[in-house]
């Protein structure tokens, strides 16, 4: 066994929220020697699952705590803006003495910049309201005194869950709005860009905010055309945003209010990490093969 390995194996983190990221960075860490273990809301019989539902007060059982090192949440906040796990296990985190802790948030809490770039040295000014709870638990996470990490991150796709996915389910809106620009992430630089920062934590300036965004902010449709192009479709005449809005649900007409550039010079100039997928077309591929492989 290598140093690294041997140094590893004697790693342990908790995964709070174990969605289409959760599950994704446990895999990856998992891959590279930790034991990391993922919350469920109901008891499971799989070895790296624990019990934690907040919102009926099931707590993890003391034993899951033993030898923890790293914690990360990727819980959204409940609707009166607490957090869901810093209020119920606050002092619980704070016992252990963790080397590292991370909370997934989103770029969201920058709000509407009109098609300008933001980095994290931007102030936050979120329009939403799940928005604004986001910021709300951002802060509560940075004012303990825990190590914590917050990472604010844009569209989220992946294997499973992409454009693709959505074409061939017939559950797509090919809409156009002048001028508009989208950020993504494909959910393995999630997974990988945090192991990256947690493997070297001690290398660089520990920064309490990161964005994980990939290198080319783009229009929607532009993402829809590539799409249906890989998937040898012919993509289907577009609808201006003016005439689909008036049959868009609230939260989907939301997403279309907002528009910004979402910068990763911090993570990917300054610290070094580098994309897997640094534009949709390589992200889209990727899930192709998915497809492929699961079909």
């Amino acid at each position: 066994m290598n140093s690294l390995a041997s140094v590893l194996k004697k790693k342990k983190i908790l995964i709070f929220g174990a969605g289409f990221s959760g599950k994704k960075i446990a895999m990856e860490m998992r891959n590279i020697g930790f034991e990391a273990f993922t919350s469920s809301r109901s008891v499971k019989y799989d070895k790296w699952s624990f019990l934690y539902d907040s919102n009926n007060n099931d707590l993890p059982p003391d034993e899951i705590f033993k030898g923890v090192t790293h914690i990360l949440s990727c819980m959204p906040p409940n609707k009166d803006g607490s957090d869901p796990l810093l209020s119920k296990l606050e002092n619980k985190l704070l016992d252990l003495n963790l080397e590292w802790a991370g909370y997934l948030s989103t770029t969201g809490v920058y709000g509407n910049t009109f098609g300008e770039w933001v980095s994290e040295n931007d102030p936050a000014n979120p329009v939403q309201e799940r928005s604004k709870r986001r910021l709300l638990c951002e802060e509560k996470w940075i004012n303990t005194s825990l190590p914590t990490q917050i990472f604010r991150l844009p569209g989220i796709y992946g294997p499973g869950r992409s454009t693709l996915d959505s074409i061939l389910k017939n559950n797509i809106k090919v809409i156009f709005k002048e001028n508009q620009v989208f950020s993504r992430v494909h959910v393995a630089d999630i997974a990988n860009a945090i192991i990256y920062l947690i493997l070297n934590q001690n290398k660089f300036t520990f920064h309490k905010i990161i964005n994980i965004a990939d290198d080319n902010p783009c229009s929607q449709i532009e993402v829809i055309r590539y799409s249906y192009q890989l998937l040898r479709m012919q993509m289907p005449e577009k609808i201006d945003f003016e005439e689909a809005k008036k049959n868009l649900s609230p939260i989907a007409l939301s997403f279309w209010e907002e528009n910004r550039r979402v910068s990763n010079s911090l993570l990917c100039k300054e610290l070094g990490y580098q994309l897997i997928h640094k534009d949709y077309k390589s992200g889209l591929q990727n899930c192709l093969k998915y497809l492929k492989l699961t079909n």
